[in-house]
């Protein structure tokens, strides 16, 4: 049988919800009877599941004609499984199954914020809210924990049948003779892998390489772990929860949240040392002292942001126990896991869960091997690596007889009787290959399974007899391979697997947009990411043959990559730059829109996008908690918004999600003294395709200032000759102003995108606010008696700041970052800029100023003097080429694909450039000549036919290494001349941004 993995695409009223029971209403259509059974639906096959980690997927709470709302809700899981590392690298290793179950009630029993089910079946973000009901009737009988009396309930956990179930009234549901129409859940859960699933799959329920996911219908956030995962399947956090609680069930991964119940404060852990391998009450230092837990990854740049140490808090506790990074999946759902869980994550799925052995397929070892015969082993394929093969005789320390080869061919070696010949499977986790994994151990236990350990290393031994084999018949048959249902990604290794004669290994040819590769090795992998595959999608395919036999699948390569467009809430103002930097009060909103062209894909599949805060670990885009998707944006705010005791978004300390006690902690407490994000952040944000393809990160700033803009009692727009401002709050927006500005005592004003010709004197004014405008006279702002904040303005004729008072916006921020004066950022002081006497120090929270006079009694930090130096760079474009290419004699009446390289060297000043050659001749264009012959098969330069792009650019380079790769293909009917085949071609180094 074939393996090759198949992927399947598939007006509310608000009302008071009283926590007391209910009874389920608005229920669907009436359904057929009895219900439908269970239906087992592959979604991705890889190998035999007795040779897999099988994921079992499992819907509740949907009922019969709700089943394409799970099927959803299963791919927008899978897609962020699949973006996620180690599931991204070993999905090959996974099989994945979804089980429709249909409900008799919707949603899901307890849910504290159950929803009405919709007239288009969803029970989602709009729906009307019903409460939590505790005689919810579903398949799995999931309950949210304490739900019913507890509006933070999370947990969501297999039951008992709802109170009072009678079976006698439920029958109708059932096939005739059921006796399980009040079981528990997991009774539930049990009977249907030992009924449906098992005989699908061949393999026992009790079988230790099957983990299963209870997707349930729900809005409300909620999951848990243990040895059967649940998460919502409907909350925009979804697929965050099932990452996170597949931690704790696959990956053996511990909480390291600071709480048990969300807004309850425990006291600090003095307890021992915690048995969890990712927890200590041990300083970074007292670990690498005694070389335990993390101890090999402290110092490191956090694969989730920040460095690697013993940060303090986690195992459910505010403080005493310490965990290996700032965030992690297992702190906050929506980061990566960090270098500790990934380290023993990728452990949990190589040795298939509990079953501790990496999985190697081979050539028969009991009894005696002929001596002509060809050994073989089939390993797992990782996706952007290949797994080491080793040969020797003798054993572990012999000599090696071959390395990268999956086959041995016996005969050429003319091993004597008695020979033993030992293979080696070892997959480069260690740090000398992908560095995942530190722990040399040879090890597979679930908390200490190291790189030498049989969940990374197998070893297989035979021994040579004296006799010769039988010669198999001719076949070719590839019997497994990478995903065909989808593109593969620009920089996968591909691979193939192939029937085994005794007596010979087959060859097998790979083919890109119809050109021959190179295969000297014969190799049954492709490494597409050695290939530098220009823009676009690609075909690749593979052959095997044996005789008159032949077998061949084929893939599309996806080369382009994802984009994710953003939108940004409207700033206060936009500040001038190469990278987008606009200023708000207190936060923004951001919606990320990701995006893939899914030339080759079956449907729509999700692509995935991702945000990083200040370089702090990339945190996956989900829209907000308990908002619609996809049209919600994420919020940013100085310390977050508060979601059912959690926190969102936060800018301040400790990074975007925090338990909400964790910002009202004493000072002086171990995880205290949090401190208002206001200030100037980064954002970068990246699009994940379904082939696994990386988007290139875009980037830009925004600057958060305190407080916020008093409401306008007067609006002046258009041109005047002057303003003068006696009382009240006077708005100039988009105004043009050829004379003054005054502002009295008492009065405020605010500038929006406003010019001013004369000049501005605000005199004890109660507030003054400049955003995007320009003062062409002096401007003096004196005595204020509350706010003075200004960006990205300019002021033509100098500012003088004298005497204001700054009332603090955010105490706590003052408290602990320090009293800030009057705030101005990102502005532009032609003269004269004065400080004096203000409540406290000018601060331009991160956005500096360019002061082009002099400046005095300002606090440096918020200046920046403008001293110009540069130089020039004159518009270049060189390319120099190496010595001329070529193939060497060419062999009449054999098939072949010759290869030859050059060496180019590019420099360009340009924005971008573009490396092209064509072949200037009218005469066989494209293809060698020898006098008047020319060759059949066109000639190939970069996998490509003449014209073609060997390399583009999207930045300058200076002396940029290019290998200039030749291919040529002569089949073995082509006529061939005696003579050179020879053709000189035109290489070209453009640009469209000079």
């Amino acid at each position: 049988m074939k393996y090759a993995t198949k992927t399947l695409a598939a007006a509310a009223t608000l009302v008071l919800v009283l926590f007391t029971a209910a009874t389920a209403s608005a229920q669907g259509p009436t359904p057929p009877l009895p219900l439908p059974e269970p239906k087992v639906v592959p979604i991705q096959v890889t190998g035999p599941p007795s040779q897999r980690l099988n994921l079992i997927i499992m819907g509740d709470g949907y009922q019969f004609d709700q089943q394409s709302i799970f099927r959803a809700d299963v791919d927008r899981n899978l897609s962020v499984m699949w973006a996620t590392e180690p599931f991204r690298t070993y999905r090959n290793y996974i099989n994945v199954y979804a089980v429709e179950l249909s409900s008799i009630d919707y949603g899901t029993r307890c849910d504290p914020d159950g929803r009405v089910r919709a007239a288009d079946g969803t029970i989602r973000d709009t729906g009307v809210r019903e409460g939590p009901i505790n005689t919810k009737n579903t398949a799995l009988r999931l309950t949210f924990d304490g739900g019913c009396t507890n509006p933070l309930a999370r947990g969501t956990v297999y039951t008992t049948a709802p109170a009072g179930c009678n079976a006698a009234d439920l029958a109708k549901y059932y096939p005739a003779g059921a006796t399980y129409a009040c079981e528990t859940g997991n009774q539930a859960h049990n009977r249907i892998l030992d009924n449906y699933v098992a005989p699908v799959l061949g393999i026992p329920r009790t079988s230790q390489n099957l983990q299963t996911l209870a997707i349930f219908n729900t809005f409300t956030y909620g999951g848990i772990g243990g040895s059967q995962a649940t998460t919502s399947g409907g909350s925009p956090q979804g697929p965050l929860i099932s990452l996170h609680e597949v931690g704790h069930s696959l990956g053996t991964l511990v909480d390291e949240y600071p709480y048990s119940s969300r807004d309850v404060i425990r006291s600090c852990y003095t307890g021992g040392e915690p048995s969890s391998f990712h927890h200590t009450i041990m300083s970074a230092s007292q670990m690498l002292t005694a070389q335990t837990k993390w101890w090999r990854w402290i110092g490191e740049e956090s694969l989730s942001g920040g460095i690697i140490g013993a940060h303090e808090g986690g195992g459910m506790y505010p403080c005493g126990q310490k965990r290996p990074s700032e965030h992690s999946m297992m702190r906050w759902i929506g980061f990566d896991l960090d270098q500790i869980g990934l380290e023993h994550m990728v452990a949990r799925v190589t040795g298939m869960r509990n079953s501790g052995q990496m999985n190697v397929q081979n050539a028969p070892t009991t009894g005696t091997v002929a001596k002509d015969s060809v050994l073989w082993v089939e390993t797992g394929h990782p996706r952007f690596h290949e797994e080491l093969v080793t040969w020797r005789t003798g054993g572990a320390t012999g000599p090696v007889i071959a390395s990268g080869t999956r086959n041995l061919d016996l005969e050429a070696l003319n091993l004597p009787a008695g020979t033993v010949v030992w293979a080696e499977v070892r997959d480069p986790v260690g740090p000398t290959g992908i560095d995942w994994v530190r722990n040399p151990s040879a090890n597979n236990a679930a908390a200490d399974s190291g790189f030498n350990g049989s969940r990374f290393v197998q070893t297989r031994t035979w021994t040579v007899g004296d006799t010769t084999t039988t010669a198999s018949p001719a076949l070719a048959d590839i019997t497994a391979s990478t995903a065909t249902t989808h593109p593969v990604a620009a920089d996968e290794v591909v691979y193939v697997e192939t029937n085994h004669p005794n007596d010979r290994v087959l060859p097998v040819t790979w083919t890109l947009n119809g050109a021959v590769v190179p295969n000297t090795n014969n190799s049954r992998n492709l490494d597409l990411g050695a290939l530098a595959l220009p823009s676009g999608t690609h075909t690749l395919k593979a052959t095997v043959t044996d005789g008159a036999s032949s077998d061949s699948v084929e893939w599309k390569i996806d080369k382009t990559d994802p984009t994710i467009p953003r939108r940004l809430s409207e700033p206060l103002v936009t500040l001038g730059g190469a990278t987008e930097h606009p200023v708000y009060f207190n936060g923004w909103d951001m919606w990320l829109d990701p995006k893939d062209d899914r030339t080759g894909y079956e449907g729509s599949p999700a692509v995935v996008g991702q945000l990083r805060l200040d370089r702090d670990g990339w945190f996956n885009y989900f829209g907000f908690p308990e908002k619609p998707m996809p049209e919600s944006p994420f919020e940013f705010r100085h310390s977050g918004t508060e979601v059912k005791a959690l926190t969102y978004g936060n800018l301040g300390t400790g990074g975007l999600s925090r338990a909400a006690f964790e910002q009202t902690l004493p000072d002086n407490h171990p995880s205290g003294g949090f401190i208002p994000g206001f200030g100037t952040h980064t954002v970068e944000h990246r699009a994940i395709d379904p082939a696994g393809n990386y988007s290139t990160p875009e980037s830009y700033k925004a600057t958060v200032l305190p407080g916020g803009s008093p409401t306008c009692t007067t609006t002046v727009t258009g041109t005047q000759a002057s303003v003068s401002v006696a009382t009240g709050v006077t708005c100039l927006t988009g105004a043009t102003v050829t004379g003054a500005v005054t502002v009295a005592a008492g009065a405020s004003v605010v500038l929006k995108n406003t010019t001013v010709g004369g000049a501005l004197t605000a005199t004890a004014a109660e507030a003054v606010q400049l955003f995007g405008s320009t003062v062409t006279g002096a401007a003096k702002i004196s005595g204020s008696t509350r706010d003075v904040t200004i960006a990205g303005s300019t002021f033509r004729a100098g500012l003088a700041l004298t005497g204001n008072t700054q009332v603090s916006a955010n105490d706590r921020y003052s408290r602990l970052a320090g009293a800030y004066g009057p705030i101005l950022a990102g502005s532009t002081v032609n003269g004269q800029l004065e400080c004096s006497a203000n409540s406290s120090d000018v601060k331009d929270f991160g956005a500096p100023n360019t002061i082009r006079g002099g400046y005095s009694g300002c606090a440096l930090a918020a200046v920046t003097p403008e001293a110009p130096v540069g130089g020039t760079v004159p518009a270049t474009l060189a390319l120099t080429l190496g010595a001329a290419a070529s193939f060497g004699p060419f062999t009449p009446g054999i098939t072949k694909a010759y290869t030859a390289t050059t060496a180019a060297s590019v420099i360009s000043t340009a924005g971008d450039a573009t490396l092209t050659v064509a072949d200037p001749s009218s005469v066989a264009t494209g293809r060698l000549v020898n006098g008047t012959f020319s060759l059949p098969q066109p000639l190939r330069v970069a996998g490509q036919t003449l014209p073609a792009t060997v390399k583009t650019y999207a930045t300058p380079v200076s002396n940029d290494p290019v290998t200039i790769a030749f291919s040529q293909t002569v089949n073995a009917t082509d006529p061939l001349r005696t003579g050179t085949y020879a053709k000189t071609l035109t290489f070209t180094l453009s640009t469209t941004t000079p």
